[in-house]
């Protein structure tokens, strides 16, 4: 057996650029979470307008989410990630500026811009990790977004402690707005140009703009209007990969809706134990993702997200079923444990095929981020009619149908299509990555 390639410096700056902008971004998504209730004090608003005003977070997270894979495809990963650190940024101070001001639209605007961003930064980064995964040979994704929940564990302690100090909220996500800022830029110098980034499909009407912009070196011809994203879903594995994200990623976005409420409601526990029991489900995500790496090297994707599927069903079971709100709670563990490797190693599978590797980790990312964003709210609509606890049992139904079908996760068999680990990225020029 070959050993991997060794890890040159650049991409090694690479990756560390990546894993620093993934941490910076869950510090601020945790921090704007964090200072929800600081916000609509200084709005004094109602819940539902509050409401109203979190719809721009979830318009500008779809909005970049969906338009991201195109970019990728037509400027690359780089100039992506640009643009969605710029939008984040831009965002968490305009959010600064509309609460400092006490304007409701002003805050809703800075959503929209920071949810733009989100969605932007990272679909690409997905795209960029699966890169560096084939240039090693080895796990990276569920580190990178293991880096994701670590931010957010950071950045709510950040947030719960300068709440307890009455610290004006303005002035958090601005020191926050620069410090993601700093890491923006040298994340964008750090990262190799083109990534991505392939030819348009001079026979699509919808390419034709861009086919001048798509001259990446190496880069494989591939459609970048509506039938090219569509056409990569006539692959049967793709689709069976991209029912397995919209579970996983449908389970963790359940617990960051509405696990601290389920305590609440469903348990009788106090809303200080609710956020606890948030905490506890965040924290055990972020151990999934920085451990996980040797068990995918051992048993490989399909055996992993198999099981982690069935624990994180163990653990939603448990919270619905359990009348003991102290076991309800510890099983949260279970939760987070189980759900944390769904969603990189099926971004991971995705991006294994040497054709249209870009478009084929564009799509799962998309689905997954739908689901993640879309999804979750529904369980509300559900839950007025037989209650929250009840409505999580859809949760655990579509984490069973994952782990019967994660036969999908298993690499090809050499010939068809797939790309041998070490083999660099569809549009990455080689001299970024020696």
């Amino acid at each position: 057996m070959k050993n991997p390639p060794v890890m040159d410096a650049t991409t090694r700056r690479w990756r560390a650029a990546l894993f620093l902008f993934m941490l910076a971004t869950g510090v601020s998504m945790a921090s704007w979470v964090a200072r929800t209730p600081a916000v609509r004090d200084a709005l004094d608003v109602t819940t539902g307008s509050m409401g109203l005003v979190l719809f721009g977070l979830s318009v500008g997270s779809m909005a970049g989410v969906l338009a991201s894979g195109g970019l990728v495809r037509r400027r690359g990963g780089r100039r992506v990630i640009a643009a969605g650190a710029g939008l984040l940024v831009a965002g968490l101070l305009v959010i600064a500026g509309g609460a400092a001001l006490e304007v409701s639209a002003g805050v809703f605007c800075g959503l929209a811009l920071f949810g733009a961003g989100m969605g932007l930064a990272e679909v690409a980064f997905n795209i960029e990790g699966a890169a560096v995964e084939r240039t090693l040979g080895r796990p990276v994704l569920p580190v990178l977004h293991g880096c994701f929940s670590l931010g957010t564990v950071v950045g709510a302690l950040l947030g719960m402690g300068l709440t307890a100090v009455r610290f004006p909220v303005g002035w958090h996500l601005a020191a926050v707005a620069v410090a993601v800022a700093a890491a923006g830029v040298w994340t964008v110098r750090a990262v190799p140009a083109g990534t991505g980034q392939e030819e348009a499909d001079p026979e699509d009407p919808a390419d034709s703009d861009a086919a001048s912009a798509a001259g990446s070196e190496g880069g494989g011809r591939h459609p970048d209007g509506i039938r090219g994203q569509l056409a990569v879903w006539r692959d049967r594995r793709l689709v069976l990969i991209g029912l397995i994200v919209l579970a996983m990623a449908f389970a963790e976005g359940s617990a960051n809706d509405w696990l601290p409420l389920l305590m609440v409601d469903g348990h009788g526990t106090s809303a200080t134990a609710g956020s606890l029991t948030f905490m506890l489900f965040a924290v055990a995500m972020t151990t999934g993702r920085f451990t996980g790496g040797p068990l995918l090297v051992r048993y490989g994707p399909a055996a992993v997200v198999r099981a982690s599927a069935l624990v994180a069903a163990s653990g939603v079971a448990l919270v619905v079923f359990s009348d003991d709100a102290l076991l309800a709670g510890a099983a949260v563990v279970l939760w987070g444990l189980g759900a944390s490797l769904g969603f990189p190693v099926t971004i991971s599978a995705a991006g294994e095929g040497v054709r249209n590797a870009s478009a084929r980790v564009a799509a799962v990312s998309t689905a997954g981020y739908a689901a993640f964003l879309v999804g979750p709210p529904s369980l509300g609509f559900l839950a007025d009619h037989v209650g929250l606890r009840n409505a999580m049992v859809v949760v655990l139904v579509l984490l069973g149908g994952a782990a019967l079908i994660t036969r999908a996760l298993r690499t090809p068999p050499s010939g068809e299509g797939e790309e041998p680990p070490g083999t660099p990225a569809p549009g990455a020029r080689q001299s970024d990555l020696v």
